[in-house]
């Protein structure tokens, strides 16, 4: 088995960023986005990585931006290290597969959420008032129920190690303006109701997702990052759907819920993952990949 990769020192490149999953680089103005085998929870990210973890990710978003291409464009220039600038060619078969060259944007500072079901936080939050981030839902709702329609609940970036927080749309208003925040909440929304309708095909049921977006030289609102990955949504098979409780996942709620049966602080130093959680993880990772786009690794 290939050895993960948690870390990438490539010494004749830009270095820009490390951030809980991705390296990022500068090559001829433009960004090179590597997705490690590093994986987080709780905003920690953990000595152990997970095996084919970044590749699983890349090919993910790759399929998910081709296939909502036409809801807004992408920040996608090639996934083909042999249409890499020069420089990168060292480094060709640790990219291949993990990476992706990607026009250089101004991000966003919020991050865009939109919640089909009433799980993670939301729950939490609804079960002490049931107008969660300035949202009024209906009463009585069940743990994993279906919205009515699907909620755009932004919140803030936080630095690495620390929390995002959930905000008001009014609060992103006055981050963006009225007009941004309508044409960033309406991209968002058409985005997962597409994403989500296609995934019911395949018998998953997307929960909720985390959508990245940032301006193009031109202004244009864009897809960036990555989208609709285990790591940024929560995926749940609906053959096994049952609401009133916590469902089964293909994403990290596996590793979350070992993690919160041991007395950890949940931050800075994250404990020791046995192999079998491990294994675990990972597989739920691939059984998404395949599910999603039909194809293994």
């Amino acid at each position: 088995m290939t050895t993960p990769l948690r870390e990438t020192h490539f010494d004749t490149l830009k270095f820009l960023h490390r951030g809980k999953v991705r390296d990022l680089y500068e090559v001829e103005g433009k960004l090179l986005m590597v997705a490690t085998d590093r994986i987080s929870a709780f905003d920690v990210v953990m000595d152990d990585p997970i095996p084919h973890k970044g590749a699983v990710l890349t090919k993910l978003s790759l399929f998910w931006f081709e296939y909502l291409k036409d809801v807004l464009p992408n920040h996608l220039i090639t996934a083909e290290v042999e249409q890499f600038p020069a420089a990168c060619a060292p480094y060709h078969e640790i990219l291949r597969g993990r990476s992706q060259l990607v026009k250089k944007v101004k991000p966003l500072p919020v991050e865009c959420i939109v919640r089909g079901y009433l799980s993670g936080s939301f729950w939490s939050a609804y079960q002490e008032n049931t107008t969660v981030c300035g949202v009024k839902l209906p009463a009585g709702m069940r743990e994993s129920d279906q919205f009515p329609e699907p909620l755009f609940t932004p919140s803030t970036k936080a630095a690495l190690g620390a929390h995002d927080e959930n905000i008001s749309l009014a609060r992103m208003e006055d981050l963006l303006g009225k007009e941004t925040t309508r044409q960033v909440r309406e991209a968002c929304v058409n985005l997962y109701v597409k994403a989500a309708d296609y995934a019911r095909t395949k018998g998953i049921i997307i929960a909720d997702t985390k959508f990245e977006l940032g301006r193009d030289d031109n202004g244009q609102l864009i897809l960036i990052d990555e989208v609709l990955t285990p790591d940024s949504s929560r995926f749940w098979p609906m053959d096994q759907y049952r609401p009133g409780g916590g469902q089964p996942s293909f994403d990290k709620q596996f590793l979350r819920d070992y993690l919160s049966s041991l007395d950890w602080p949940k931050t800075p130093p994250p404990p020791k993952l046995p192999a079998e959680i491990i294994a675990k993880t990972g597989a739920r990772y691939l059984e998404a990949l395949e599910r999603i786009t039909g194809a293994a690794l």
